[in-house]
């Protein structure tokens, strides 16, 4: 039942009613402002040394007199010098009074807690200097990042902001998700070929001719494919030491397809241990293609880890100079070079540092493995045979055997590190400082070609070793053609090597002006950095290099090696032995063809001290198979075929009279009817026959 005070409420009249409760509610706001007020006297007097929330806000949030992060001291967040009022130059006078100002003012302008910071003795009144210790320290997120921040264009963030209102790690638009769509589970794992049919088959064929690769069959298999354990099974009990250095990878990139260079960062990643990656720094060499400008930043930053860095350069460099950008903003204590079409091995990189650590002036290249470039098939080795780097004297890197010589030099260990006389040049490691010290890379040089054997050569001569390592083992797409263009469509690589054998083959350069007597007179600029270099480092002549390192490296007119050579003419005919411009790297039916009025590396042949009727690499013998060459009385084809010691299919005689006996059949090279282009052949040997007579143009004493 309501109350008698709320009853005899409820019967007032409505305005009286209205009064009562009125003046009710201004009593209760009077009385509770009384009671829920404190007085400012009595506060201060009960707490005299607590400071009021405010103060302490303020004295938290107040800039201190020195910067407490140096690290992060960016040359943007720093604010600019004040240029005086309407930008106009004050004068000294004005200057006074405004600090006077300033001065008598401080007290009223700067918080009680400022004043306070400012007179801590503790404090240094000077910016700290940052060493380069500290600044490996800097962090973000609990993240470790390093101190060249500023060189980059584009940090990976995957680590930095993950799960941060930044945007990074957005998932509502996946702007990747077409390309990961592409991707067939199980397509090229473990090594394994990607067959296409139909118009997938017809399409992938027409874009061959401008990616020179298959790109269908690449975006179908997975970033992070696993390839075939392809080393001497002996590598997996290998020990290595527990404090290696660290390694800065660099990938050099114009135009490159998507999915193998992505693929080729994922694989460094997946299969590197995080205490031997320092970082990898992908340089873009002026790409134009769409997928590598904004798509590829928002990739790196949302996919991978602030170890992941771009550096986008502003013009067309060429692979020498863009590596050598790289070079120069990397931190690590190694620098690795990998093209941008790549896959590595398992613990591919830690035989690399350990071979550095043990030697300084190493400079170390893993095995090389086959990518097929028309199915991304990744070539299964035995793991035990491998070849190493050779030269040809056109100026061109070459896959050789290893001499006998270097596997008793290793007691025939087949997990030593192998002296190689050159390198591929695509990949390979070195100690940073011994990277610049031993010359770098030749900038002079433009674009791409000849620096591989530049940089051999010097780091031979000059005192360095370059070795192969068959414990590392890195797949690599070998493709037919250069997908991009060359500025004016130069021969860099022929021009490269005209520089590099100006500066390190001293009078062998003969060899290689005879294949490329196009370069003889051509402009390859100065030369004077690169002669002062050699000079001042002491570096030694080609003829030590050949000597001491590539001692089986056959020399066309060396007296050591021929008893004669040049053309080989049938002076009745006038024709002279010829490749007809066939490769030398392949089995071919050798021709005859008009002599030219002067040498010409089509009718360069050599006589050598082995007996052999050859050329650089390839040598002469008699018959399509070796059951053809016993049928006497019937001729045989000359074909060229790689040379072999000992080989008797491989020797001739040579006499006085000018035959040329083929030793294990008896038969002669006969210039036959005397037709341009025809297949020379040997027969039956006949007296006083013209065609069977043939001299070269020059012979050595005997």
């Amino acid at each position: 039942m309501p109350s008698l005070v709320s009853l005899q409420v409820m019967l007032m009249h409505p305005r009286r009613r209205l009064q009562v409760i009125g003046g009710a509610f201004i009593i209760f706001c009077i009385l509770s402002y009384v009671i829920i007020s404190p007085t400012t006297n009595t506060n201060n007097n009960s707490h005299p040394n607590k400071k009021s929330e405010d103060t302490v806000v303020k004295e938290l949030f107040a800039p201190g007199p020195v910067k407490e992060f140096d690290d992060f001291d960016y040359k943007y967040d720093r604010p600019k010098k004040s240029q005086g009022n309407g930008g106009g130059k004050s004068s000294s006078a004005d200057k006074s009074s405004s600090s006077s100002d300033l001065r008598k003012n401080r007290t009223l302008q700067e918080p009680k807690a400022r004043r306070r910071i400012q007179d801590r003795p503790s404090r240094p009144t000077q910016p700290r200097e940052v060493t380069n210790s500290k600044k490996k320290l800097n962090k973000l997120n609990g993240v470790a990042l390093g101190s060249n921040l500023d060189d980059f264009d584009v940090i990976g963030g995957s680590d930095l902001f993950k799960g941060s209102a930044q945007g990074y790690q957005d998932d509502r638009y996946d702007e990747f998700k077409a390309d990961e769509d592409k991707v067939e589970i199980g397509a090229g794992e473990k090594g394994a070929p990607v067959h296409l049919y139909g118009q997938e088959k017809i399409t992938a064929e027409k874009l061959m001719s401008t990616e020179a690769f298959n790109i269908i069959a690449s975006d179908k298999i997975s970033m992070h494919r696993t390839v075939p354990d392809t080393r001497d099974p002996k590598c997996r009990a290998m020990h290595y030491d527990d404090d290696l250095p660290n390694a800065s990878i660099i990938i050099i990139f114009t135009n490159e397809a998507w999915s193998p260079l992505i693929r080729t960062v994922w694989s460094v990643l997946d299969n590197t241990e995080a205490e031997h990656l320092h970082e990898i720094i992908l340089v873009d060499d002026f790409s134009d293609k769409s997928h590598l400008k904004g798509k590829l930043t928002r990739y790196i930053q949302k996919k991978f880890t602030s170890k992941v860095k771009l550096l986008r350069l502003k013009t067309r460099e060429g692979l020498i100079r863009a590596r050598l950008r790289g070079a120069e903003t990397a931190t690590g204590d190694i620098l690795l070079f990998l093209d941008s079409h790549c896959e590595c091995g398992q613990d591919w990189l830690r035989p690399l540092l350990q071979r550095i650590k043990d030697e300084p002036k190493a400079f170390v290249v893993p095995i090389i493995d086959v990518i097929d470039d028309k199915t991304m098939q990744y070539y299964n080795g035995n793991g035990i045979y491998f070849q190493i780097g050779g030269f040809t004297w056109s100026g061109h890197f070459t896959w050789i055997d290893i001499p006998e010589a270097e596997k008793a030099r290793t007691n025939h260990n087949e997990l030593a590190p192998v002296r190689t006389p050159t390198m591929a040049g695509g990949l390979f490691a070195v100690n940073r400082d011994y990277f610049w010290e031993i010359g770098s890379y030749d900038e002079e040089m433009d674009v791409w070609g000849g620096e591989n054997l530049e940089m051999s050569f010097r780091v031979w001569q000059c005192g360095g070793v370059i070795e192969t390592l068959p414990c590392s083992r890195v797949g690599h797409i070998f493709r037919s053609f250069h997908p991009y263009s060359f500025p004016n469509n130069k021969d860099t690589h022929g021009i490269n090597t005209a520089r590099t054998v100006e500066v390190w083959m001293d009078d062998y350069k003969r060899l290689f002006y005879m294949n490329r007597p196009d370069l003889a007179n051509t402009d390859v600029g100065s030369m004077d950095n690169r002669m002062k270099f050699k000079e001042k480092k002491q570096c030694k002549p080609f003829k030590w290099y050949l000597d001491n390192i590539y001692p089986q490296k056959f020399i066309l007119d060396s007296k050591e090696h021929v008893f004669a050579y040049g053309r080989l003419r049938n002076e009745p005919s006038g024709l002279c032995v010829d490749t007809l411009q066939h490769d030398d790297k392949d089995t071919y039916n050798v021709g005859e063809y008009a002599c030219h009025q002067y040498v010409t590396s089509s009718q360069f042949f050599s006589f050598s001290r082995d007996f052999q009727l050859r050329r650089e690499d390839s040598c002469a013998v008699l018959g399509e198979n070796s059951d053809q060459i016993h049928f006497k009385g019937q001729s045989a084809i000359v074909r060229m075929i790689p040379c072999v010691k000992n080989d008797e299919n491989q020797q001739w005689i040579h006499t006085k009279q000018g035959r040329l006996i083929h030793k294990l059949t008896n038969k002669c090279l006969d210039a036959g009817s005397g037709e341009n282009m025809d297949d020379l052949k040997a027969g039956a040997c006949k007296a006083s026959t013209p065609s069977q007579i043939w001299f070269f143009d020059i012979y050595h004493d005997v």
